[in-house]
Order: C-alpha cells, then structure tokens, then sequence
C-alpha cells in the first residue's frame, strides 16, 4: 500500500506563490512499483482537471496549458517527495489540489491514477 500526504496549501494573494508538497510512503516494493506522479486540481462547482505530471525519473514532465510557465513540478526521489511550486498565482488557481500516483508513466487521464492523496486547499485571493 501507498500512502500521499500533500501539504503546503493556503490562503495567498495574487500574484503571489506557493509550494506544495506530497510525501509518498509505504513498502519500499509498492513505492518502486510507483512509475508516475502527478498533481490534480478540482475549483468548488467544477470537475477535477489534471494539472502536471512527473516521472518517477523525471526525465518526463507535462504541464496543462493553464499553468504552463507559471507552475513547476519536481521530485525528490530520496524523499519520496513531488512539489508543486506555484508562482503568480490568480484567482483561476483557487481549488482543492490533490497528488496522486500511478503505475504507468505519461498519464494526465485520473482513471490512470489508483493511489490519491486527501488534497490540499489553495485559496488565492484577488
């Protein structure tokens, strides 16, 4: 089993940053099976949309085009950990972020993601 704790979240301004964090832990097989990392958002009245994905060698990165340039993903494998650092942040930005792992690599599609953490409220203000 697979366990993701995410933390980091908040109340920012506009224009202003933030940087969340997902700690994965379990038995070191479940976490070697883990081949991709990725980052979900899910804004109140909307439906969950994929944010960035990572690699577990991160030697693959992919950005939805809504945080492109503005937000980046990253990983500390050492410390079975994957950021999300999120700069100018606006209002669009205000959701319930989620980490979630998956047994296959390059997948933005949630349905590939069996393992999810209980999510983080990033609340940007304007």
């Amino acid at each position: 089993q697979v366990q993701l704790v995410e933390s980091g979240g908040g109340l920012v301004q506009a224009g202003g940053s933030l940087r969340l964090s997902c700690a994965a832990s379990g038995r070191t097989f479940s976490l070697n099976g883990i081949k991709g990392m990725a980052w979900f958002r899910q804004a109140p009245g909307k439906e969950r949309e994929f944010v960035a994905r990572i690699s577990w060698r991160a030697d693959s990165i992919y950005y939805a085009d809504s945080v492109k340039g503005r937000f980046t993903i990253s990983r500390d494998n050492a410390k079975s950990t994957v950021y999300l650092q999120m700069n100018s942040l606006n209002a669009e930005d205000t959701a319930v972020y989620t980490c979630a792992a998956s047994w296959f690599a390059g997948q933005t599609a949630a349905a590939s993601y069996t393992v999810w953490g209980q999510g983080t409220q990033v609340t940007v203000s304007s």
